[in-house]
């Protein structure tokens, strides 16, 4: 499965600014226009062979349960995040948008790896006006879409219940209104391309890192992790590679520069007493 968010072919997209955002949505039968700008001649990228999804239940934050089968007839953007998160946190806004603008034809769903009170979590959800369910991360769940290395990550599950594409890091919404576009029939003007998976693991640079080569986190408690991954997302590299630690140690596994130092941090949050 594609890993990276070079789903558009297009240089400068994700810097695509916002369009008509503040309009309100489309009357009901009435196909909704685009909420973001897209330049002419923009492609995006769909798997050739589609993952299918399996049924799977789920319970929300707020104690309604879900199903996987449930998604079925609409676009499902299966988004993975974090409230420690800062790309999480940046892009929360514009699926708050798109859910709003295309209720008819896309289901957000937002699942939360964070390692603490679940509460905490569906407090964040409500004081930034989370419309879309929210669940945590479940092993089962992780089976389903696998390979979350870094957040955010957001699966694009197709109307027939397929995943048809994986972005990971920061993406323009613009890409994702369109593919929500495309894949529901709604007017577009984007072209698309039909590629075929690969196993690509390279971290962008609008993600953060959720496991290391190299370093086991699993002995610390949820707070030192959190502590130690913001560092390791933040930190700089300085072997010249003009990364972070974790950027460094997902892209250059041959460094042996960042082992040490990523080592120094976990040695330096258990010792702060974090807990």
């Amino acid at each position: 499965m594609r890993l990276l968010s070079v789903c558009v072919t297009l240089a400068g997209l994700l810097a695509v600014g916002c369009g008509s955002a503040g309009e309100m949505p489309a009357a009901p039968g009435d196909a909704p226009e685009p909420l973001f700008d897209i330049p002419a001649g923009a492609t995006i990228e769909l798997l050739r062979e589609p993952v299918p999804v399996a049924d799977i239940a789920m319970r929300t934050l707020d104690g309604r349960t879900l199903s996987t089968h449930d998604w079925h007839g609409k676009v499902t953007l299966v988004n993975y995040w974090a409230t420690w998160c800062g790309p999480c946190r940046e892009e929360i806004p514009d699926l708050i948008e798109l859910q709003a603008r295309y209720p008819d034809q896309l289901q957000v769903v937002g699942i939360s790896t964070d390692e603490g009170d679940p509460a905490n979590v569906a407090a964040f959800a409500r004081a930034v006006g989370m419309n879309y369910p929210v669940v945590m991360a479940t092993p089962e769940l992780n089976r389903q879409f696998p390979g979350v290395f870094a957040l955010p990550t957001s699966f694009i599950v197709d109307p027939q219940g397929r995943i048809v594409q994986t972005h990971v890091g920061l993406v323009s919404p613009a890409v994702f209104e369109q593919e929500v576009r495309h894949l529901t029939s709604l007017p577009t003007t984007v072209a698309v391309e039909l590629i075929d998976g690969n196993d690509m693991t390279r971290l962008v640079n609008a993600a953060h890192a959720t496991s290391i080569p190299g370093l086991d986190l699993s002995d610390l408690t949820p707070g030192q992790k959190e502590r130690v991954l913001q560092r390791l997302n933040e930190d700089g590299c300085p072997c010249g590679c003009g990364l972070t630690l974790a950027q460094c140690r997902i892209n250059d596994a041959s460094c042996g520069v960042s082992p040490p130092l990523a080592e120094r941090v976990v040695a330096e949050v258990v010792g702060s007493g974090i807990y």
